[in-house]
């Protein structure tokens, strides 16, 4: 099957021109800071003829992986533009869509259809959050088409960051909500309503000082989000290096490293996205009849397919729960479960994106020849270059799509603050954009390099 029938509606879908020249590092920072101050407007704006709001059972942790704030125009998130991703992605792997995603003209097709699915998905989960009640309201045509267009503005926020900012709109969103949640959740001073205890860890382990009770639940998340925090950069550091020699230069060796997180944090983003969105579906397929996803109550999984791939969030955040845990079979079997799933789903995204993404030994070898870089001691050829990195790249994108996914379910069954995956995506997404902003920086202050490497 080929999207080439599609064509005369993506042609009348608005599309955000690529620069004639690459804007300059403060230009980047100024369109991405502009689309971050877009991303929060949205986030506090409630739509017109909607009710009081609850954000009751797993959508409270959803929100932070989803890019979300459930009552507001950022209720939807970056949902649709994922789960448009995920779809096309498992169609063409599995060859149901026939397409070169190399060919300039085939990629312009597909990311037409992407782009039309994320609108059409818009529209779907915005049906969902107001029947299933998640987003109660008064006027039901009125509120989907706001929540709908709420999330078109993110699906073009976010291509306006990807062409005229600094890496992409997607992990921009999640990047700013994982950090405010973790500052809130850590530093807050504000006191729970009826509670008299403050929300912030800090603040409860100062009163708890002072008292002489300071409460574990205060005391481990910190230790494992510091934890996490540590194990992620770590991760994020390992690479493989790849000799070669600059051909234009006589003499002059070179490295390719293969970073081990070699897809980065892509396959979390597109795994933790589908198991939201599986959730979100379950509740809206017993509303309509037919609990094919398992039962919910309260809208938390009790049973099924739902119940098993619900992250196990703090199972084991502190002793006395880790020994609750321990001697609960169905709680085990639920993280046993869920990070087979995670682990499973992050390897197959991994190995489709380094596909899609032009990530392959066949491309990466084609971008090397280009700027003069082969072998040692080999002749100059492509060929000879894919060769050496098939030793390499398809082995790292399998274990580094394991190992992401693998710290994924770590942090989240830890408790860390902002949730494992949020943390994981954060780190790896804040990592990326201090790359690219050195190399901007580098490329603008030595334009020379620039025009060496082909840049």
């Amino acid at each position: 099957m080929a999207l080439e029938f599609l064509k005369p509606l993506i042609g009348i879908l608005p599309e955000v021109e690529v620069p004639k020249e690459k804007p300059v590092l403060k230009q980047r920072l100024m369109w991405t800071g502009a689309g971050l101050l877009i991303f929060a407007v949205l986030g506090i704006i409630m739509p017109i003829g909607i009710g009081e709001t609850s954000q009751a059972g797993f959508l409270s942790n959803l929100q932070l992986i989803m890019a979300s704030k459930i009552g507001t125009l950022a209720t939807l998130g970056i949902g649709p533009i994922v789960m448009a991703s995920i779809i096309l992605q498992l169609l063409v792997g599995a060859k149901i869509i026939n397409m070169n995603l190399q060919d300039p003209e085939q990629k312009k097709v597909f990311q037409g259809t992407q782009k039309l699915l994320a609108i059409a998905f818009a529209f779907f989960e915005a049906v969902i959050y107001v029947s299933s009640g998640f987003v109660p309201a008064s006027n039901v045509a009125l509120v989907v088409a706001q929540l709908a267009a709420g999330a078109i503005v993110l699906i073009y926020l976010d291509e306006v960051i990807s062409k005229y900012g600094i890496g992409s709109g997607v992990g921009l969103f999640i990047a700013a909500g994982v950090s405010f949640t973790i500052i809130w959740q850590a530093f807050s001073w504000v006191t729970s309503p009826g509670t008299g205890t403050f929300i912030g860890l800090v603040p409860q382990i100062l009163q708890g000082t002072i008292t002489g009770d300071v409460p574990e639940t205060a005391i481990y998340p910190l230790i494992f989000t510091v934890l996490v925090f540590l194990l992620v950069v770590y991760a994020e550091s390992i690479k493989l290096e790849v000799p070669l020699t600059f051909g234009r230069i006589r003499g002059y060796g070179a490295k390719y490293p293969l970073k081990f997180f070699y897809v980065s944090n892509i396959p979390v983003i597109l795994a933790a996205a589908l198991f939201a969105n599986l959730q979100l579906w379950g509740v809206a397929m017993q509303g309509m009849g037919f609990p094919l996803l398992g039962h919910f109550e309260n809208n938390q999984p009790v049973d099924g397919i739902a119940r098993y791939l619900k992250a196990p969030y703090g199972e084991l955040s502190t002793p006395t729960q880790f020994g609750l845990t321990i001697g609960n079979f169905d709680a085990m079997l639920n993280i046993a479960l869920y990070a087979l799933v995670m682990i499973v789903f992050c390897v197959i995204f991994g190995k489709f994106w380094v596909e899609m993404s032009g990530m392959g030994p066949k491309q990466v070898a084609g971008q090397l020849q280009n700027v003069g870089l082969h072998v040692p001691g080999f002749r100059r050829d492509p060929r000879v270059i894919e060769m050496v990195l098939e030793r390499y790249i398809p082995m790292i994108t399998i274990l580094g799509s394991a190992a992401v996914g693998g710290l994924a379910v770590l942090a989240d069954v830890t408790g860390a603050l902002g949730t494992g995956t949020g943390i994981l995506l954060t780190v790896g997404i804040l990592y990326r954009m201090y790359e690219e902003l050195a190399a901007q920086q580098a490329f603008e202050m030595m334009p020379a390099l620039k025009a060496l490497l082909g840049g």
